[in-house]
């Protein structure tokens, strides 16, 4: 067990699990989308929506969505914040079936019109876990170095990138597939011990098949 499941992240705010999950939330979302987005639609639902006003969660991600870190002292003044960036934010409630209680879909929007739309949980002392991506199933939490990569439903593909990784001696923890389905679109989430060279990232996204690779490393910044 590490000291800090114990003592909890360093942060501002009171709740681990409705600040500083928030804020982790908001910015692995703003890595997902690839920049600060333009608009962003925040969705709360259970615990985050009837107590997360009081607790600071709708600061904390939009913060989050702004490239803070948990324990930035500005995460107070993060909806004004937003403001002056000209980002657009919207926060309202919702209901969603057999969801954690402290989850949040975030829609966003960059100035571009890409968008992605990300549901994520607060799990408690900072750690959260992504649900889904653009409404395809996902569960990581962003700890190691994470390759979210969207592609066609084909055989050989896993493979392929497998041997991408291989071959640059980048090893596996784990690996998840998801599709909509046979013969769709899929997700494969692939955590890996070590951070990924952009060679790696290059090599994944010149594959036949593959649609876009995002790449999540939380200790890069």
């Amino acid at each position: 067990m590490n000291i800090f499941d114990i003592m909890g992240p360093i942060m501002v705010g009171p709740s681990s699990s409705h600040t500083a999950g928030a804020a982790r939330m908001g910015f692995v979302a703003r890595k997902l989308l690839g920049f600060q987005p333009a608009k962003a639609d925040i969705a709360l639902h259970g615990s985050f929506a009837a107590t997360g006003a009081g607790h600071g969660t709708d600061r904390a991600i939009v913060a989050g969505l702004l490239g803070m870190a948990p324990d930035d002292p500005d995460i107070p003044r993060s909806l004004q914040l937003a403001r002056d960036a000209g980002m657009e934010v919207s926060i309202h409630t919702v209901d969603l079936r057999d969801a954690h209680p402290n989850t949040a879909v975030m829609t966003l929007t960059g100035t571009r019109g890409r968008t992605v739309v990300v549901s994520a949980s607060s799990l408690g002392g900072g750690r959260i876990r992504v649900n889904a991506i653009d409404g395809m199933a996902a569960a990581f939490s962003g700890d190691l170095p994470t390759l979210i990569i969207r592609n066609e439903d084909k055989p050989g593909i896993v493979s392929e990138v497998s041997s991408c990784l291989a071959r640059r001696g980048a090893n596996i923890a784990a690996m998840q597939l998801y599709r909509d389905r046979r013969g769709g679109l899929s997700v494969m989430v692939i955590e890996c011990d070590d951070p990924v060279s952009g060679e790696i990232l290059e090599d994944i996204n010149l594959l036949g098949g593959v649609v876009r690779c995002i790449y999540l490393n939380l200790e890069e910044g």
